[in-house]
C-alpha cells in the first residue's frame, strides 16, 4: 500500500512515515474502523478456520510438511508436545495470589499444540482430550475477572479451540464454549467500573493483551451475537492505538524485551485474526515502528544470548521470543528474524507453538538483511547499541539507555548500560524479580509515584544500576534523559541528557559513551554542580570479582580480565559496595553481585565544572 506522510502531533512531537490507514486524531494515530453489524456479517470469513489458519493456508502448510525442513522439525516437537500433554491432569481453576494467569496461558499453549495436531493427523484421541479440556475450563465459576489478563488469554485458547477444530467437537461442547465466551470473557471486558479494568484506555501491554483476545473471542461467537461482537472489536480497533503508539519512532518497546514478546504476541495476534477472518488488520501492522520492533529485539539480544535486560526484563531471549519472530519473517520475507537453529532443534517454544507453525509454514524468504553493528533509537525509553564482529561471541557489545522511570514497568535507570567483552558481561543490570513474593506480603510493586515503595528495591532504583546518583537521592520520576548524539563510523558514540532526573540537585549531567576500539568503551560524564550538590557518586554494577588498583580497578570472571581506568579527574579511587545479601530481605538475591562506585568530592570540582572519565578495556 502507498505510503504519505502524516504530520500528527504525538506525546514526543515527532512526525512519521505511515500507511494511509492512519488519521491525525487527538496526538494518536488511529485505526481505520469499519466496524459494524453489517459490515461484519458481510465480510466475515464463512469458511472455517478462520482465525491465523485458513483452508488455503493449511494446504500451503502441509505442502511445507512434505518439503520444508524447519516445518517438518517444528511440527515433530508440537508432536512430542502433544502426547506429553496428554499424560496431564485436566486444568483447575486455581488462583496464584489474585492471578489464574498461569492457568490461562497453560489452555493457550494447550489448545494450540492440541489443535494443530488434531487438523494434521486427525487423532481422535487428541480430540477427545481437546474437549475434556474444553469443558473443564468452561465449567469454571468466571475467568477471573479481577485480573483482566486472565480472561484475555482464557477466551484466546478457547476461540482458537473452537475455531480450529469445532467442526470435529460435539455440538453441546462449541455451545458450551461460545457462551462462556459470551458470559465469561466478553461481557465483563465492559465492566468499566471493575478491578483493574485500566486496559481498556492504557497505553502498556494489557492494553494489546486484553484488546488482543477479545477481538479473537468476538470473531468467534460473531454468528451467534453479531451485535456484541461488532461492539467489541470496534472498540478494540478504536483503543488498540493506544498501545501501539508507544512502538514509535524505532521499535523501542518501553517495557523491555521480554514485555515486548507478551504485549507484541497479542498486537500480532489482533492483526492475525482479523486479517485472515475479516480481510484486513485495518492498519495495526502498519502502526510506526511496529515491524521495526523485531530489531529492537534483535539488538538488546547481546552476543552471549542474554537481554539487555531494562524495565521489568527477565535475562534470556528463549523460544517463544524466535515463535513470534516467525511472524515478522513471513510478513516481511527478511531472513534475519528467521531464528534458524531454535527450528533446527526447538525447546520451549512457549504457548504460541501452535499459531508458530502456521508463521514458520509461511516464510518465503525475499531478502536477509545485516543487523546493524552501531544502532539507537528514539522515544520514551531510547537505546543505543554498539556491536563488533559479526556472530562472534565473544565479540564487544555495549548497551545504553535514556529514558525515565515513570512507565510500565519502569526503573530509575535511566544512563545505565551493561557492557560483554570475550564472552563475559562484565556490567550487569539487576533485571527483574517475581511478583508474586511481593504481592503476597501486600508490597505495592506497581505504584510510581515519585515516594512509592517501588523504588526501594534494589532492582528498581537509580543506587541499583550503572548510573550517577546525586546527594544520595532518587531519581524524579517524571526527569527525562533522551539520546541527544549519535554518531557512527570507527569510533562511535552516543550522548544522553540525563540532567532532568536530579531536579535542583545540579545544574546538568551529560553522559557519552564511546567505542575507542573493538577492545575497549571510554564511558565521559560531563556536570556543572550548583550549591545543593553535595555528593556525586558514580556507579557500576557487576558479579565478576574487584581488585582495586591505583586509579581504576582490575576485574576477574571466567579467567577473564577487564581494566577500569579512571583517567579524569586526578588521584581518585574506587569503593567496593558488596550486595550479596542485598540491603532488604525482600530484594533480589544476586550471587556476588557488587557496586564499584567513584565518589566524587565536590570540593575538587572548580568553578562548578566537572568531568569524569573512566575507560574499560579488555587485556
Amino acid at each position: 500500500m502507498k505510503s504519505k506522510i502524516l504530520t500528527v502531533l504525538l506525546l514526543f512531537n515527532l512526525s512519521f512515515d505511515s500507511s494511509n490507514l492512519f488519521a491525525q486524531t487527538n496526538s494518536v494515530y488511529q485505526l481505520k474502523n469499519p466496524i459494524t453489524v453489517s459490515y461484519l456479517k458481510k465480510n466475515i470469513s464463512k469458511k472455517s478456520p478462520k482465525l491465523i489458519l485458513t483452508p488455503k493456508i493449511e494446504k500451503e502448510l502441509k505442502k511445507k510438511l512434505k518439503s520444508d525442513p524447519l516445518v517438518k522439525c517444528f511440527y515433530k516437537y508440537l508432536k512430542i508436545e502433544s502426547e506429553q500433554i496428554l499424560e496431564k491432569p485436566l486444568l483447575k481453576r486455581e488462583l496464584q495470589g489474585f492471578r489464574l494467569l498461569a492457568i490461562s496461558r497453560e489452555m493457550v499453549e494447550r489448545m494450540g499444540v492440541l489443535c494443530m495436531v488434531y487438523r494434521i493427523d486427525k487423532s481422535p484421541e487428541i480430540l477427545k482430550r481437546i474437549d475434556a479440556e474444553l469443558r473443564s475450563v468452561c465449567s469454571f465459576e468466571d475467568w477471573n475477572p479481577q485480573h483482566f489478563l486472565d480472561i484475555a488469554e482464557m477466551s484466546f485458547a478457547v476461540a482458537l479451540a473452537i475455531d480450529w477444530v469445532g467442526e470435529a467437537l460435539p455440538k453441546e461442547t462449541v455451545k458450551l464454549a461460545k457462551s462462556s465466551l459470551i458470559e465469561k470473557g466478553i461481557k465483563p471486558s465492559f465492566n468499566e467500573t471493575g478491578t483493574r479494568m485500566f486496559w481498556i484506555n492504557s497505553s502498556n501491554n494489557w492494553n494489546a493483551v486484553c484488546h488482543g483476545g477479545m477481538i479473537a473471542a468476538s470473531l468467534v461467537i460473531a454468528d451467534v451475537n453479531p451485535e456484541l461482537a461488532a461492539k467489541t472489536i470496534s472498540r478494540a480497533i478504536e483503543k488498540l492505538p493506544n498501545s501501539l503508539k508507544e512502538y514509535a519512532p524505532d521499535g523501542i518497546y518501553p517495557e523491555g524485551p521480554t514485555y515486548w514478546g507478551y504485549g507484541t504476541s497479542y498486537s500480532v495476534i489482533a492483526s492475525n485474526t482479523l486479517n485472515t477472518a475479516l480481510g484486513s488488520d485495518f492498519g495495526i501492522s502498519k502502526s510506526p515502528g511496529f515491524i521495526e520492533s523485531v530489531n529492537f529485539l534483535l539488538q538488546v539480544t547481546s552476543p552471549s544470548g542474554d537481554f539487555f535486560n531494562f524495565a521489568d526484563c527477565g535475562d534470556k531471549k528463549g523460544g517463544k521470543q524466535s515463535v513470534l519472530m516467525a511472524w515478522f519473517a513471513a510478513k516481511t520475507g527478511n531472513g534475519l528474524y528467521l531464528d534458524k537453529p531454535f527450528f533446527e532443534n526447538p525447546e520451549n517454544a512457549g504457548r504460541f507453538a501452535g499459531p508458530g507453525l502456521v508463521w514458520l509454514s509461511q516464510f518465503n524468504q525475499k531478502e536477509i538483511s545485516e543487523l546493524p553493528l552501531n544502532w539507537h533509537g528514539k522515544g520514551e525509553n531510547p537505546v543505543a547499541v554498539f556491536r563488533s564482529e559479526k556472530d562472534n561471541p565473544e565479540q564487544f557489545y555495549l548497551a545504553v539507555k535514556g529514558g525515565k522511570a515513570h512507565l510500565s514497568h519502569g526503573n530509575m535507570d535511566a544512563g545505565t548500560f551493561i557492557f560483554e567483552l570475550d564472552g563475559v558481561r562484565w556490567v550487569i543490570d539487576p533485571g527483574n524479580q517475581p511478583y508474586y513474593p511481593l504481592n503476597k506480603i501486600g508490597f505495592n510493586l506497581s505504584g510510581r509515584c515519585q515516594d512509592c515503595p517501588r523504588w526501594t528495591l534494589l532492582t528498581k532504583k537509580n543506587q541499583g544500576h550503572s548510573t550517577i546518583t546525586v546527594n544520595n537521592a532518587r531519581f524524579k520520576v517524571n526527569g527525562y534523559a533522551p539520546i541527544t548524539d549519535f554518531k557512527n563510523g570507527e569510533k562511535p558514540e552516543v550522548s544522553i541528557d540525563i540532567t532532568e532526573l536530579y531536579g535542583g540537585n545540579l545544574n546538568s549531567l551529560h553522559r557519552k559513551f564511546v567505542k575507542e576500539n573493538s577492545r575497549s568503551v571510554l564511558i565521559e560524564d560531563k556536570f556543572e554542580i550548583n550549591d545543593s550538590t553535595k555528593t556525586i557518586v558514580w556507579g557500576l554494577m557487576t558479579v565478576a570479582d574487584v581488585i582495586p588498583v591505583k586509579n581504576g580497578a582490575i576485574l576477574k570472571q571466567d579467567g577473564k580480565e577487564l581494566l577500569l581506568s579512571i583517567l579524569s579527574p586526578g588521584d581518585i579511587h574506587v569503593s567496593i559496595i558488596s550486595l550479596d545479601p542485598p540491603p532488604l530481605e525482600i530484594d533480589k538475591t544476586i550471587e556476588n553481585l557488587k557496586r564499584i562506585e567513584i565518589r566524587i568530592p565536590v570540593y575538587k570540582v572548580k568553578d562548578r565544572y566537572g568531568l569524569l572519565q573512566v575507560r574499560l578495556s579488555g587485556e
